[in-house]
């Protein structure tokens, strides 16, 4: 008895413990599962944990995140440090390698993974599981910038657009109840550059620690991002409604961009002439804000200033995207809208050139390539029979990242004159849009509407 006495006494005392230290668990616990439930409510809204597209957009979150983890290793190597200063044939060889992933990407990559329309869980996995490995064998020469940083980052590079591929080519399937294309892309977009900003900082902590320990980051979200690839809705993989279609044109059977009809087509003239535009501002200012910088600021605050509003643009666009509403006609509309819409703030900039002018063309940029290229990926996925649509990402991403390269090209060859330059990026945005958009509304007044009828007007 006095022992069984003793016992009830010592449980009451432990007992006020005990529930001192389930609330303690419970108050650094909430922070964690409160986070992640609020993430997968919005990841899953509007019917997109139904049908699988939330799946695809935490998948997408985990792929920015893992990627601006690489970036943040490898922003102290030599690899990407390109200082504006040095000789402008370094920086025209930096071009030359940003395009060897495209140039790979689209006669081997897009064909091979046509061939395996029901290996796409498969194939996203084994670009996650490429770029794990990657990271793990650059941790050892991030600190040195030795030559074999060189191909394992070409190959980073070439399995994230792999990936990047295959993700376009999948959201059709997932598509929830009354969502646009352009609504979805976005979406999934919107997620992996909220990631990138959080993973950004993140992994600007880890290279403090170590050159390799972000990278470590990185293998680990990648190895995250394999295991729920495989995870992905059965319907990825699935051969429902797939025909084996050839896009034939006078005879012609082997896909190209050329076949896939005149709303893609026009689509991809405007957004190569946005792209063109994105590196001719990027490189011609890197040169022209440190020579000139900004009235009042330094060289650095200048770039900075730029970068920070073309970042907020894009990011700007990409969220303006995912508030759409679905409408028959609304991917050619809204290309054609933005393209004259940056083609207008090109032509203020070069009349009124400033540092405010400047700033506002590189976020007006900003924002209208990201719903340009939102509705581009809309209509390829609309109008593209699955059978080649994983080639026409392909061949799409690599000539947008030509015209980017040119684009760079010129603003390294230009004198640095602001308002000669500002006319340049005009005069590339007014070909563009002589050449889309006229083209553009015709395709969209032609496409039959939700009763069948051809529509006669655009509104």
């Amino acid at each position: 008895m006095a022992a069984a006495r003793s016992s009830a006494r010592s449980e009451d005392h432990a007992g006020p413990l005990r529930r001192a230290g389930r609330a303690v668990g419970r108050a650094l616990h909430l922070p964690f599962t409160g986070t992640a439930k609020g993430i997968r409510r919005a990841t899953h809204a509007h019917g997109a944990g139904e049908s699988g597209l939330g799946k695809l957009i935490e998948l997408h979150a985990v792929n920015g995140a893992g990627d601006v983890m690489i970036t943040v290793a490898l922003a102290s190597t030599v690899f990407f440090s390109v200082p504006t200063d040095e000789a402008r044939g370094r920086v025209a060889l930096y071009l030359a390698v940003t395009m060897a992933p495209f140039t790979l990407l689209a006669p081997v990559i897009g064909p091979l993974l046509d061939r395996l329309p029901h290996g796409r869980r498969a194939a996203m996995a084994g670009a996650m599981l490429t770029r794990a490995v990657l990271a793990i064998m650059m941790s050892g020469a991030v600190a040195t910038g030795g030559l074999e940083l060189y191909p394992a980052a070409l190959g980073v590079l070439v399995a994230s657009k792999a990936y990047g591929v295959v993700r376009s080519a999948v959201v059709p399937r997932l598509l929830p109840p009354n969502f646009s294309l352009v609504k979805a892309n976005s979406r999934v977009t919107l997620a992996g550059l909220l990631a990138t900003g959080i993973a950004a900082p993140i992994g600007a902590g880890l290279q403090m620690i170590g050159p390799g320990w972000p990278l470590y980051g990185a293998c680990a979200l990648f190895l995250l991002g394999a295991f729920w690839a495989l995870r992905m809705p059965r319907k990825v993989d699935s051969a429902k409604g797939e025909g084996r279609a050839h896009l034939l044109t006078h005879g012609e059977r082997k896909p190209s961009l050329r076949t896939v009809g005149p709303s893609v087509l026009h689509g991809l003239e405007a957004n190569a002439a946005q792209r063109m535009l994105s590196g001719f501002l990027i490189f011609f200012l890197a040169f022209l804000l440190r020579e000139h910088p900004l009235s009042g600021q330094s060289a650095a605050v200048s770039l900075g200033i730029v970068a920070v509003a073309a970042g907020v643009g894009n990011a700007c666009g990409t969220a303006a995207g995912s508030l759409l509403r679905d409408r028959g006609h609304g991917p050619e509309v809204i290309i054609a809208t933005m393209i004259s819409i940056v083609l207008g703030t090109a032509i203020c900039a070069a009349i009124f050139f400033g540092g405010l002018m400047v700033a506002v063309l590189t976020a007006v940029a900003g924002l209208t390539q990201a719903l340009s290229k939102l509705s581009l990926d809309a209509l390829i996925q609309r109008d593209v029979p699955e059978a080649v649509r994983t080639s026409a990402f392909a061949r799409s991403e690599t000539a947008l990242q030509m015209a980017w390269v040119v684009g760079g090209g010129i603003g390294i060859a230009l004198p640095l004159n602001g308002t000669l330059g500002m006319a340049v990026a005009a005069g590339i945005l007014a070909v563009g849009a002589g050449l889309a958009v006229r083209g553009l509304l015709g395709a969209a007044r032609r496409r039959p509407g939700p009763k069948g009828r051809t529509k006669t007007r655009v509104a």
